[in-house]
């Protein structure tokens, strides 16, 4: 197996050279403009979830401070959210464009949070319970959550005035879906 330095040290006689020095000059050409369509856009943003990128560390942290959890909890459900994303799946179903805007429909599958905290608030509706004892069995109950759902979520995509593809701001539901959530 020949890495990239190997082949440029091939002399141009090589079998090997004459194979593969035109499919480099067509990666190095056409590869970056790969990048630039719709999908490509929907894809870069669901593996900044996956592999939990800074911005969407950054949001689980807004997500966090919004909850109202004591630090040991904060901790634990930080995890649960992540956990979330990281086991986040996706699928492309459709790229409608039209013209500089484009819609993809993409089909995710994510571990089934709502459900888990709806049966837990049907079961507490009769319970006296305080807040922290209730959010320690969430936690819990959500740790053990392997239940999943599939949502689909339809994305702008825009074409700026330079030819760039920009996937539009994702709305609120998209981003409860993503979290299980909705």
């Amino acid at each position: 197996m020949y890495n990239f330095i190997d082949m440029i040290n091939i002399n141009s006689g090589d079998d090997i050279m004459k194979k593969k020095l035109p499919l480099l000059i067509l990666f190095f050409t056409f590869g970056c403009s790969l990048t630039n369509t719709p999908s490509s856009k929907v894809e870069e943003l669901l593996a900044k979830y996956q592999m939990l990128d800074s911005d969407i560390s950054s949001e689980i942290d807004i997500i966090i401070d919004k909850e109202n959890l004591n630090d040991n909890q904060k901790e634990k459900y930080k995890q649960l959210i992540e956990k979330q994303y990281k086991n986040l799946s996706y699928e492309i179903k459709d790229e409608k464009i039209d013209g500089d805007t484009s819609t993809i429909t993409v089909q995710i599958k994510v571990y089934d949070y709502k459900k888990t905290i709806n049966d837990l608030n049907d079961e507490y509706s009769d319970k006296d319970y305080t807040l922290e004892e209730y959010n320690d069995e969430k936690i819990k109950r959500l740790e053990n959550t392997n239940d999943t759902v599939t949502y689909t979520l339809e994305l702008d995509v825009l074409k700026d005035k330079d030819g760039n593809w920009k996937l539009e701001s994702l709305s609120n539901i998209d981003k409860k879906k993503l979290q299980g959530m909705y």
